[in-house]
């Protein structure tokens, strides 16, 4: 009677297992079915990368910024009068009015130029996409990153500015709190931003073959039963061998991980000393390419002594 539950525990870690070789770590996943009825699963972003990257993006701002300030300090260094306003008082209304501009045109540019993603997206690895699956529109766009004058920039400047008592101090204190907590108390960890423009922000898989492995040409074919003598954690380890400094000690344990290897899969041609590095690196990438193919279908194998599934 306990054969099913434990068939079935094994399953789930052998899906577990594989997806974390293959796709790092998991994380919140749902499903975003497109205009065509076609869903497609997508991982939403932590609260920590967003942070980062809108941290990424403020740097960036705040050195546009410190660039035009400096060169509007020159001009007005050489200029006089105006109209009866200095050239300070000018220089300090233009660099408001500038940070204004760059505050909500640097997100908006970015993130319809680069399809959802801004310079500090992009290096964490993020990507705004509309929540139902379409295009993501520029309206769109606009409606989530204003927003955020709304959400964080009025408030904190009349706060920062001292003109308010000290109810309505709290009260922007228990506004600007209410929507930074706001992705924490939703499913898809959308800010206020998101909810009205309907888009959410996800994780860009970063997880991909090693090309460094992979790259060049093949030497050595492999059948489709050689590649299901091993699993997910196997080729982990292979290539972690593969990766390590050349030196005696590797070579030695190559040279027995491919007797293994041969012996396991049953490969009769002797591999010359020569081509051990070579038929390694061949029989990773045939077998890492196999074993992302059945991962898409559902057939995760998490290491040699998971049973393989009968095909239907």
């Amino acid at each position: 009677m306990s054969a099913a539950p434990e068939n079935l525990t094994h399953e789930i870690l052998a899906h577990e297992r594989t997806s974390q070789f293959f796709e790092g770590v998991r994380r919140r996943r749902r499903e975003i079915v497109t205009p065509e009825g076609v869903a497609i699963p997508v991982e939403l972003a932590d609260y920590g990368e967003r942070l980062s990257a809108f941290f990424l993006d403020f740097v960036l701002q705040l050195v546009a910024i410190i660039v035009i300030v400096l060169a509007l300090v020159a001009v007005a260094g050489t200029a006089g009068s105006v109209g009866g306003l200095t050239a300070g008082k000018i220089a300090v209304a233009l660099v408001l009015f500038i940070y204004f501009l760059i505050r909500n045109l640097y997100f908006i540019y970015f993130e319809i130029a680069w399809r959802g993603a801004t310079p500090g997206k992009r290096v964490v690895g993020l990507r705004v996409i509309d929540r139902q699956g379409g295009p993501l529109l520029p309206t769109a766009v606009i409606a989530r990153n204003l927003t955020r004058e709304v959400e964080m920039f009025l408030p904190l400047g009349m706060l920062i500015s001292g003109g308010t008592g000290n109810w309505e101090q709290l009260s922007l204190a228990i506004w600007m709190l209410f929507f930074a907590l706001l992705p924490a108390i939703n499913r898809d960890r959308m800010r206020g931003g998101d909810l009205i423009a309907g888009t959410i922000v996800i994780a860009v898989a970063k997880r991909a073959l090693s090309s460094d492995l992979v790259e060049g040409m093949v030497h050595f074919t492999f059948t489709e039963q050689q590649l299901r003598a091993y699993g997910a954690f196997e080729l982990q380890v292979l290539e972690e061998l593969l990766r390590r400094p050349d030196s005696e000690e590797s070579y030695r344990v190559l040279n027995d991980v491919c007797d293994k290897i041969c012996h396991r899969i049953g490969w009769t041609e002797p591999v010359p000393p020569s081509q051990v590095g070579l038929f390694l690196r061949d029989f990773y990438t045939a077998e890492r390419a196999f074993l992302e193919r059945e991962q898409l279908f559902g057939k995760g194998r998490a290491d040699k002594y998971a049973q393989p599934q009968a095909k239907k």
